[in-house]
């Protein structure tokens, strides 16, 4: 019997890989045999970060014996056809972040993360591609997080995203993530104070998780002793990159240019970009001139194209005339399909989710919204709101489109339909997300025809009409709904007009107006 060693993360994790070798682990006199991955016996052991890995067997004296073949790094079309690494362990991240991955019940990595985190420890820059539910923000953060780990510098990473709900998901991922460690990440979005911004800036952070147009304005008033720890950063992020690159009207392109002139140069960092559409601003960046020095750009691309949308994605329409789509909406949450359903509503504009969330709620609808015309702590709170199912249904602008992640949302109906099929994309990608099975209803007015013509060409797949057994949704328009519906459209006007809240309070931006 060979000397005893104690057991290694890595090995423990392998329980749900369906081959393997075999380990003799002695203990005293007796011996068991436990499957392992090959995979994971043949690669080098990673270096150890300050937190040690959780071991199921600890052994005084345990041996060691299998027959090694040296293992073959997976290609990139062997990992998206899924024959490559079954865990994360195989793909060379220190145990400390294997254990807690399996802690959040993250277990196998995805396509892209299958694909992309071996590259991104490799130091090579990557533009992700993928479709939405399909854990972006892990391909990014496992890397970064295990470089960091290596040597905890500040700033080490910073991360641009186009929302300020993304932002605070992925600020609440990473430090999920990086429990065991002492990470130090700070949030930098829009409607928090500044001045508390810039102080916890001021103490160099490990990570910062921002939004282009704050970091932009700390860049210009706050000062050098803020900003001057940007400059030494290791990793750029920019997530949800097809919005941050676009350019037109709303553009954050000039916000994201002052926010990477302050960075390190694309020489002295590693950069990437992930989105769940790649579009040409994205492409385009594969032809920019590179360095000698550093390592040939990663690119991949997971279903952006043959399934943009999820497979367990059921697409339908609604046809109503647009006189009366209110009161479409209003028979179509009520019916025994949808009544107990977590709902999120897309609109077009501020104004018209706001009308939405007043009439909805003087229906008796559990309702609450989130869009730009809120003010931050109100969007935060409603979020919660809808996330712990105290409110039943959200109404939203493309301000909730991208990259929030609510597992339990069964429907996403599109009161406007969205002018860009990405748009679109990015809104039904709220359900239907990690394999689970997800409803969209479109609601489709004469004028529409041609706007979902583009998004069934885009998505490559045809809408059904929506049917319910037993439920004629035009009938209970007529019989049921029509009138209360108009009546309670018309107090929702007067409400608004009057500058009071969907409570009936007097908002405080209306008071200090008149005063």
């Amino acid at each position: 019997m060979g000397p005893a060693v104690d057991s290694h993360p890595n090995d423990s994790s392998d329980s749900d890989s369906s081959s393997g070798s075999f380990v003799d682990i002695a203990k005293g006199d007796s011996r068991k045999r436990r499957k392992v991955s090959s995979g994971s016996e043949d690669a080098p052991a990673p270096k150890r970060a300050p937190y040690a890995g959780i071991s199921r067997i600890r052994a005084k004296n345990s041996g060691l014996k299998q027959s090694l073949h040296p293992a073959q790094p997976d290609s990139v079309d062997t990992v998206l056809q899924g024959k490559g690494t079954s865990n994360f362990a195989e793909l060379n991240v220190d145990p400390w972040l294997v254990a807690s991955l399996a802690a959040m019940q993250i277990k196998r990595p995805t396509g892209i993360q299958k694909a992309c985190i071996p590259e991104i420890l490799k130091g090579r820059d990557c533009i992700g591609g993928s479709r939405t539910g399909s854990g972006k923000t892990v391909a990014f953060a496992v890397p970064i997080l295990h470089k960091w780990a290596e040597d905890p510098l500040a700033i080490f990473a910073v991360v641009l995203t186009p929302t300020r709900e993304l932002a605070l998901q992925i600020y609440e991922q990473f430090l999920a993530i990086s429990s065991p460690q002492s990470l130090k990440a700070v949030l930098i979005t829009g409607g928090s104070d500044m001045r508390e911004q810039a102080i916890e800036l001021a103490k160099r952070p490990h990570v910062v998780i921002a939004t282009p147009g704050r970091l932009a304005d700390h860049i210009d008033t706050s000062g050098e002793d803020t900003i001057c720890g940007l400059r030494r950063c290791k990793f750029v992020v920019l997530d949800e990159a097809d919005r941050l690159l676009a350019s037109g009207p709303g553009s954050m392109l000039p916000d994201v240019e002052t926010c990477l002139s302050v960075l390190p140069p694309p020489t002295s960092r590693q950069t990437c970009l992930f989105t769940a559409t790649v579009t040409p601003e994205v492409r385009a960046l594969k032809d920019l001139p590179r360095s000698a020095s550093k390592p040939p750009l990663f690119i991949c691309e997971v279903d952006t194209e043959a399934l943009a949308i999820p497979s367990t994605l059921r697409q339908t329409y609604l046809l109503c005339p647009v006189t009366h789509r209110e009161v479409y909406l209003h028979v179509l949450l009520l019916t025994p399909r949808n009544l107990e359903r977590s709902i999120i509503i897309f609109c077009n504009r501020t104004s018209t989710a706001t009308l939405i969330e007043h009439m909805l709620h003087m229906l008796d609808h559990r309702v609450t919204a989130l869009h730009s015309a809120l003010p931050q702590s109100e969007r935060t709170s409603n979020l919660a709101k809808f996330r712990a199912r105290t409110a039943r249904i959200l109404v939203a602008t493309d301000v909730a489109a991208r990259g929030l992640d609510i597992p339990d949302v069964a429907l996403v109906i599109n009161y406007d339909v969205p002018r860009d099929p990405d748009d679109y994309i990015h809104r039904v990608g709220r359900t239907a997300r990690a394999g689970r099975e997800g409803d969209s209803v479109t609601v489709v007015g004469q004028r529409d025809v041609e706007l979902i013509l583009a998004i069934e060409t885009r998505v490559g797949r045809k809408m059904d009409e929506y049917v319910e057994e037993g439920v004629s949704i035009e009938g209970r328009v007529v019989r049921d709904a029509l009138k209360p519906v108009t009546e309670k459209k018309r107090e929702a006007l007067l409400q608004i007009e009057e500058g009071k809240d969907v409570m009936g309070r007097r908002s405080r931006r209306m008071e200090k107006r008149r005063t």
